[in-house]
């Protein structure tokens, strides 16, 4: 991976069109950088931009002004192809809806993305990742079958499984009562501290911000706040 911050952000705008054919900003020049092994919370009330600057960040989105560098590369000067290899590098996700597919197994929802990726050794490194986060004895339920923790746990065992430089994580404990997203924050960090992932999640659990070491404040679109807890 290239030298310098995992992840730079430069004068990001994002306009949508609006009623009478107005335009809405929602995102407007937003810059920051984050560096390799940092752990970053997103905040802001709903509507204030933060899901649509994580998308950005992905480079899933296109911006209308700005620039997103990735470990060294431009996002939005790549074509669609292009980002999507660069995400399936260096790039984990983890979702408050889980998005695992309901027609695989645990251990086929996390083997997915080593395939994509060519990992010859995707079954036994999905085993590994599955006992990392408890579930070995789950591994063969489909995710009807498991509770919303433990289909959190697979989501973290997929996001894990190939290595992310930068994990980014969309209100990962927002459809978990409160112990179970405790015990989520929990393995979430101590995964970071084995791997040294780089961590952007947007949230608005209080007790999750709180463990980063640094906080982004959105509001209305706009960089409110950039502080240390």
């Amino acid at each position: 991976m290239a030298d310098g911050p995992v992840i730079e952000v430069e004068n990001l705008g994002r306009d949508v069109a609006g009623s009478g054919n107005r335009l809405l900003t929602i995102l407007d020049d937003v810059s920051f950088r984050v560096e390799r092994g940092e752990a970053l919370a997103i905040v802001g009330a709903s509507g204030s931009g933060k899901s649509t600057l994580l998308g950005l960040m992905a480079g899933l989105d296109s911006c209308s002004r700005g620039h997103v560098t990735l470990a060294g590369h431009d996002l939005f000067a790549l074509d669609e192809d292009a980002r999507a290899r660069v995400r399936g590098q260096l790039i984990g996700f983890v979702f408050q809806s889980f998005q695992l597919l309901p027609a695989l197994t645990a251990l086929e929802n996390v083997m997915l993305p080593l395939e994509l990726g060519g990992h010859a050794d995707a079954r036994e490194l999905s085993d590994a990742m599955l006992e990392r986060v408890g579930l070995t004895e789950r591994r063969s339920h489909y995710p009807k079958h498991l509770s919303g923790g433990e289909q959190q746990r697979v989501a973290l065992a997929r996001a894990f499984a190939v290595e992310p430089a930068l994990l980014l994580a969309d209100e990962p404990t927002g459809n978990l009562d409160a112990a179970t997203g405790a015990q989520i924050i929990e393995l979430m960090f101590r995964m970071n501290a084995e791997q040294g992932t780089t961590m952007v999640l947007v949230t608005h659990d209080p007790a999750l911000a709180g463990r980063c070491g640094r906080v982004l404040r959105l509001q209305a679109g706009r960089l409110l706040q950039d502080e240390v807890p």
